[in-house]
């Protein structure tokens, strides 16, 4: 067993939500989550954080991107383990059109774009967001929500799975960071 998935178990309540918080912004998702604990392996800790996504109401969606939108997560965000930031005058004209695109994005959606890039090379996510942020700027809203309901199941997912599985600071039973 994994040692931060024994102490997001062990977690007081509000510890574990706060945890959980930096992967999913709905707060009826990371209470589901929360209050079935314990998890007795990271498979079962995952199949409910899919299940508990997949249960999300469009308001429940909503809260989830609205928490994207606080946290300010870069276009490409440490998720994709890219830099926040064009790392030279090569790509200069990829990241003005990203920024083009997100805005033309959230002007129509009424909301951030999100993508999981947990299963591209650092060096693919540029264009892996460019392309898949104009495909969907296509989709129709319900369509589009329904793409971005996925896309977020699948960013709580991974963010969850770091969680438990990196050396990040899990909360002790006592709401403590772990070490």
């Amino acid at each position: 067993m994994h040692h931060g998935l024994d102490r997001l178990n062990s977690a007081a309540p509000r510890a574990a939500e706060e945890a959980l918080r930096a992967c999913c912004g709905s707060r009826r998702w990371i209470e589901r989550i929360a209050a079935h604990r314990p998890y007795p392996d990271l498979d079962a800790l995952l199949a409910a954080a899919d299940e508990a996504a997949y249960d999300l109401t469009p308001a429940d969606l909503a809260e989830a991107l609205a928490g994207e939108q606080a946290a300010h997560h870069p276009p490409l965000a440490a998720d994709s383990g890219d830099p926040a930031g064009p790392p030279g005058p090569g790509t200069l004209a990829a990241y003005t059109a990203l920024r083009a695109a997100h805005a033309a994005y959230e002007s129509k959606f009424g909301h951030v774009f999100v993508i999981c890039l947990d299963s591209f090379a650092p060096e693919e996510a540029l264009g892996q967001v460019l392309a898949a942020i104009r495909v969907r700027l296509t989709h129709e809203p319900d369509e589009e929500r329904a793409v971005t309901a996925d896309e977020t199941r699948r960013l709580a997912r991974g963010r969850l799975a770091r969680l438990v599985t990196e050396a990040a600071p899990v909360p002790d039973a006592q709401g403590c960071p772990g070490a």
